[in-house]
């Protein structure tokens, strides 16, 4: 075991799952605080250094979703929702909201850890004060200055939505963006929720970006929410 300097907040009311996350967080040498309360939460996050907010949703004073309005009125601090509510449209709604990834109750604890990797990934390349211009996972890259994509250092013809669409993934690597969140950022607020355009985007862009389309690497579809570029 190995200390980390991410410290985690773990908003949870079950004292089963919450003993359970302390655990683990335990074993892989994370310092932690936990709450059992919507409101304790967010004096948490306004007195105390937190890197990451794990969230459970069904909280006994008020609902998780209203906690991650509140924290992105301010913060951008990493949320990851971890809940019993296994609705696509709860997912959605919670990711629209701001959330960062949702993992749905019963976990694993190797689900759970990766998740918590992801993000400590994520923060690292934007942390800094320096905008990063070329980003890579795997052997694809993107060089956003020059508008340019390789795969395996082999430039890539893409078009300028196809562009637009995988730099609005590796701006948001390992986070599970919406179809609505992308149509909007790709098409504008004024396109409507008609998703045959972006999925036909999308599958240009797998044939170009992927060896076998059909089972991606990198762009990978959450089913019924959207689609998420993969940082593992």
């Amino acid at each position: 075991m190995q200390n980390r300097n991410e410290r985690i907040l773990i908003v949870e009311d079950d004292p089963q799952i919450r003993n359970f996350i302390c655990y683990l967080l335990k074993q892989e040498g994370f310092s932690y605080i936990t709450v059992g309360t919507a409101q304790g939460a967010l004096s948490i996050l306004v007195s105390e250094q937190i890197d990451i907010m794990l969230l459970d949703l069904g909280l006994p004073d008020f609902d998780g979703m209203e906690v991650i309005k509140k924290v992105r009125e301010w913060s951008e601090i990493p949320i990851i929702v971890v809940s019993a509510r296994d609705q696509d449209k709860e997912k959605a709604l919670a990711l629209d909201s701001g959330a960062d990834d949702y993992l749905t109750k019963p976990f694993s604890a190797t689900e759970l850890m990766a998740r918590i990797r992801v993000v400590i990934r994520h923060l690292y390349k934007v942390g800094g004060t320096k905008q990063l211009t070329s980003l890579a996972v795997g052997g694809l890259r993107i060089d956003l200055d020059k508008r340019l994509v390789y795969l395996d250092n082999v430039e890539l013809h893409v078009t300028p939505m196809e562009y637009n669409l995988l730099a609005l993934f590796f701006r948001n690597i390992g986070k599970v963006l919406t179809t609505r969140y992308i149509i909007k950022e790709i098409y504008g607020v004024g396109y409507g929720t008609d998703t045959q355009a972006l999925r036909t985007l999308m599958a240009g862009l797998r044939r170009k970006i992927e060896k076998d389309p059909a089972k991606p690497r990198y762009i990978l579809t959450e089913i019924g929410v959207g689609y998420r570029l993969s940082d593992e």
